[in-house]
């Protein structure tokens, strides 16, 4: 008990000092503390701590003045980095972007990216699991069954022995479950959307180099193995996924900073 009376007179006691402390002396001291953050690396902290001296202080007009510089300088530094990683971000985007093909329909609201490796004519008549990338980095995966019988499959299931990644469940009747038919053969083509393909995508470009097999899950199961140029599409499209998202996000924040620094 007399710890926490303890305590609290502390408490108390520096509440009345620094009620005590001059207007401008506050002011000051904030300032100063903000450096003090900024130079042991934490920017961010730094410009909190510049921005609460702005709000509180605003009649301390010499040092929000310096506040603002200093809060401008830091907002410099971050940008320059941030430009600098914009850079080099774009330069790998380049080299990502030479494995693939762009196509935009009338029906895409966004370009496609299409992996030069899966092209529709060197498996029109095979089951296969394709890679879906459009401009803005948004990525899914579907599995196109081709067949004599329906197959009528809602789900695909990837593995390598006790290694494996399931997509979530895509009922018969969503949108995403397309069938056709034509002179009595059979075509279904799944689209896991929207995260359905589970961890399913990063599984297959964590284990390129394993000898991976998928079964498609529905009435009947259907199985095929993986083909080396399927696992180098889902590995090279989730890159660039990465690659598109991390460059919109940087443009966010560059565009954000130039408007602090100018």
């Amino acid at each position: 008990m007399r710890n926490i009376d303890f305590i609290i007179g502390i408490f108390l006691l520096s509440a009345l000092l620094s009620c005590g402390k001059s207007y401008k002396k506050q002011a000051e001291e904030k300032l100063s503390l903000a450096i003090n953050i900024c130079e042991q690396g934490d920017s961010l902290t730094a410009l909190i701590q510049l921005d609460s001296v702005m709000v509180l202080f605003p009649e301390a007009v010499e040092i929000t003045g310096k506040a603002k510089e200093f809060s401008k300088k830091i907002n410099s530094e971050i940008l320059f980095r941030k430009q600098d990683q914009h850079d080099r971000l774009t330069a790998r985007l380049t080299e990502l972007e030479k494995l693939f093909n762009t196509e935009k329909t009338e029906y895409d609201r966004f370009s496609q990216y299409i992996h030069k490796m899966q092209n529709f004519e060197r498996r029109w008549n095979k089951s296969f699991i394709q890679l879906h990338l459009d401009e803005r980095g948004e990525i899914f995966i579907s599995s196109n069954y081709y067949g004599e019988q329906w197959l009528n499959h809602i789900g695909l299931r990837v593995y390598d022995g006790v290694f494996q990644a399931k997509t979530d469940s895509v009922q018969l009747t969503d949108p995403n479950n397309h069938h056709s038919e034509f002179m009595n053969t059979h075509w279904e083509k799944v689209s896991y959307k929207n995260g359905k393909d589970n961890g399913v995508i990063q599984f297959i470009a964590d284990n390129a180099d394993r000898n991976l097999k998928a079964v498609f899950l529905g009435k009947r199961m259907y199985f095929i193995v993986l083909e080396g140029f399927d696992k180098k599409a889902v590995k090279d499209a989730l890159a660039l996924s990465n690659a598109l998202k991390q460059k919109i996000q940087l443009e966010k924040e560059i565009k954000a900073l130039q408007s602090k620094v100018n």
